[in-house]
């Protein structure tokens, strides 16, 4: 089986949707298009059609350019079916119970609510695609579930083996690091990445994508354990729940 090609595409102002290239199949999925300009141009420039147009959940950034690309190539829109009312243009539903195949692929789909009721995630061999669900060094807001609920979803994907390659739906990766050192100032997995971070953004090169492991040493959302994260919010003795509770309140603050 051949590799596939995945390409950012910039979006909006900080926005990523994602090209994912199957040569061997002739198939090109669209992931999280917030809008079609940016992403025809990308299509072009490959001379590849869009076949296939995946969401992570419903908001408008992140499904803005579904109808309008589905009416030039008409690409499939597949989506999460706990929310197809919300998804433009579905043709499609996927859950956990029922993965996608795309090509000779067969694509888990993880289901990783609390950002919004019914988020998905779409894994393609070593890469994972998480929406507003992780970011890099963050993780969504929570618009429509609990702190248990993100937990659960944040641990599903950390299961995911640390080579995984992570390709989220923002540029949210330079404000991430910043609040996360004001946790865990004492973290030198953190402090390296943020010299590496701010030297990409001062170039304006993307961040992303990251990985399961380097988000599992830098990110505090991930981080629930670590002592120094537990005594800067004073939950020494807290369980995982709550500390994430409290390190999702201050970062809604910060």
């Amino acid at each position: 089986m051949t590799a596939l090609s995945i390409e950012l595409v910039p979006c909006l102002k900080d926005n990523y949707a994602y090209l994912i290239h199957d040569a061997e199949a002739g198939l090109t999925a669209v992931v999280d298009p917030s809008e079609p300009e940016p992403v025809k141009a990308a299509l072009e420039r490959h001379g590849w059609r869009a076949t296939h147009i995946l969401n992570t959940h419903h908001h408008f950034d992140h499904t803005g350019g579904n109808l309008p690309l589905k009416e030039i190539y008409s690409a499939k829109v597949v989506g999460p079916e706990k929310d197809r009312e919300r998804i433009p243009g579905i043709d499609e539903g996927v859950s956990e119970a029922k993965p996608w195949q795309f090509g000779s692929r067969s694509v888990p789909v993880l289901e990783i609510p609390a950002h919004t009721r019914a988020h998905i995630a779409f894994v393609f061999d070593d890469a994972v695609f998480t929406g507003d669900t992780l970011f890099a060094m963050g993780c969504g807001r929570l618009f429509e579930g609990t702190p248990a609920m993100m937990w659960t979803s944040l641990s599903k994907l950390m299961a995911l083996p640390d080579a995984t390659k992570v390709y989220c739906g923002h540029e949210y990766t330079q404000s991430n690091g910043r609040f996360a050192l004001t946790l865990e100032p004492g973290n030198e997995a953190l402090t390296a990445r943020m010299r590496e971070v701010d030297a990409a953004r001062a170039m304006d090169a993307p961040t992303i994508p990251t990985t399961i492991g380097l988000e599992k040493a830098t990110n505090p959302f991930l981080r629930t354990g670590s002592a120094e994260i537990r005594k800067s919010l004073g939950l020494i003795h807290a369980d995982d729940v709550d500390v994430f509770a409290e390190t999702r309140k201050r970062k809604d603050n910060f």
